[in-house]
């Protein structure tokens, strides 16, 4: 289990081995963060804490990862360490910088790391109690993360990959992004050739809580199709949302699948080939 439902968060709550952390990305995140958060919730930035700054997106997309050192001294700072029970949200239904956050938890060998179905709003419709009062930090030793462990993807090896059935490519941003239809955030519209379209959204129910795993297994069983799920790469814009979608996959049982760190943001800047709806 990597998802758990605010409820399932009440039951946790008595566990003094527990850390939650309030993930956030955006300009204004520590704002919104200082504005509202959970009781005890620790922050953490998915532009300086979760990525890498970068001048030119061309290599490594807009969100490259931090070195794994730095990481760890994140880590530290926030008082994790291998034991703990670490619960992530974040304010976008957890398909931001929460599940960013954990899959960097996973891929640094962290294993008890968690996302709150429904972020910040079903925590508080579940009637958590919100505060803006700043929780100190209780640090610890930096955690030792020496490299990420998760399979991470390169661009060279995604344009070998979406051209080979045994291997899936998977796009999450929104529809009309993969086809090209507008670009609100990349220079260039349009998509990896091969690769297919799931948006992030499709992960979720109406009221923004993720599916159930059963749900999840049977939507991505048939776009894997018997596949070894180790020959699947999640990609979006920026390797923010893609993580999602692994934390979906990683739910339904399809444990493996790779990350396309720069997608769109760096594929798009390289002269790479790209396709629309109309090529």
């Amino acid at each position: 289990m990597n998802i758990i439902s605010a409820h399932q968060l009440r039951d946790l709550q008595e566990n003094k081995a527990i850390v939650i952390v309030d993930a956030r990305g955006g300009a204004d995140a520590y704002d919104r963060y200082s504005a509202g958060h959970l009781e005890n919730a620790l922050f953490a930035d998915l532009e300086t804490d979760l990525s890498q700054k970068t001048d030119n997106p061309a290599n490594g997309g807009r969100h490259p990862l931090p070195e794994p050192a730095a990481f760890g001294k994140l880590l530290g700072r926030l008082g994790i360490s291998p034991e703990k029970t670490v619960i992530a949200y974040d304010d976008k239904k957890g398909a931001n910088a929460a599940a960013r956050f954990w899959w960097m938890l996973k891929a640094a060998g962290h294993e008890k790391a968690y996302v709150v179905s429904g972020g910040l709003d079903a925590l508080v419709s579940a009637g958590f109690t919100v505060t803006q009062q700043i929780t100190e930090t209780q640090a610890a030793n930096d955690y030792p993360v020496t490299e990420w462990i998760w399979p991470i993807v390169h661009a060279d090896f995604v344009a070998q990959a979406a051209s080979n059935p045994e291997f899936l490519v998977i796009d999450v941003r929104e529809n009309y992004r993969y086809l090209g239809e507008s670009e609100p955030i990349d220079l260039v519209a349009g998509h990896i050739p091969g690769a297919v379209n799931i948006p992030f959204m499709s992960n979720l129910e109406a009221d923004g809580t993720f599916r159930s795993a059963e749900k999840l297994a049977e939507r991505y069983s048939s776009a894997i199709a018997g596949r070894n799920p180790e020959n699947v790469i999640v990609h979006c814009g920026s390797g923010v949302t893609a993580c999602h979608t692994l934390l979906a996959l990683e739910e339904a049982g399809f444990s493996g699948a790779g990350l396309y760190v720069g997608s769109w943001s760096e594929w798009s800047r390289n002269d790479r080939p790209i396709a629309t709806a109309n090529s």
